[in-house]
C-alpha cells in the first residue's frame, strides 16, 4: 500500500540514494497518437526551495522533439534488481538559455545527486555547443519504492 508524504523532505533521502545508485532512467514519451516511447538517459536532480527539480542534456533528436510538442507530459523510471524503484513523472520543457545551460553542465560534473551525473564534455564541447540541448523536468509525482520491503511512498506537487 502507498503512502501519500506531505513534503518531498520525507522521500527526499531515499529518493537521492536510489538514483544515485542506478543512475540510468528509462525515459518514456507519447507520439502524437498515444503510443509510448522509451530510451534510457541520465537526468539529474536538484531541490530548489523544498521542491524536487530535474535536468536533461541531451540531443534534440525529432522524435523526442515532436512528442514533447505534442504532450509535454514525461516519465522517468529507475529500477534496480532489489526491487528499489523510483517513478517521476514531469512535465518537460526545452531551455536554451545559456546561463541554464552551465547550471546543468555543473551539476552533471558534480553528480546530483550524488552518483548520478558524468561529464558532460564526452558529449558536448562546452555548454554553448549548439548540438547540447536541456530539458528542464518538473516533477509533479514522485513515487519511491523500497524493494526490501515493498514500501511505497509518494509525493505531489501542491
Amino acid at each position: 500500500m502507498a503512502v501519500k508524504v506531505k513534503s518531498f523532505a520525507a522521500i527526499e533521502s531515499e529518493f537521492n540514494a536510489f538514483v544515485g545508485a542506478i543512475v540510468y532512467a528509462t525515459m518514456v514519451t507519447v507520439d502524437a497518437r498515444n503510443r509510448p516511447r522509451t530510451r534510457v538517459l541520465i537526468p539529474i536532480w536538484e531541490n530548489v526551495d523544498g521542491t524536487p527539480l530535474g535536468w536533461l542534456a541531451t540531443y534534440r533528436t525529432p522524435v523526442k522533439a515532436a512528442h514533447i510538442a505534442n504532450n509535454p507530459h514525461t516519465n522517468f523510471s529507475y529500477w534496480t534488481q532489489g526491487n528499489d524503484s523510483v517513478a517521476i513523472d514531469t512535465v518537460a520543457a526545452w531551455v536554451d538559455d545559456l546561463p541554464v545551460k552551465s547550471h546543468v553542465w555543473d551539476l552533471y560534473k558534480r553528480t546530483s545527486p550524488r552518483g548520478a551525473g558524468y561529464n558532460l564534455g564526452n558529449f558536448w564541447r562546452s555548454p554553448a555547443d549548439p548540438k547540447l540541448h536541456v530539458l528542464r523536468l518538473t516533477p509533479w509525482r514522485i513515487q519511491v519504492i523500497r524493494g526490501m520491503d515493498l514500501r511505497s511512498r509518494i509525493w505531489q506537487a501542491a
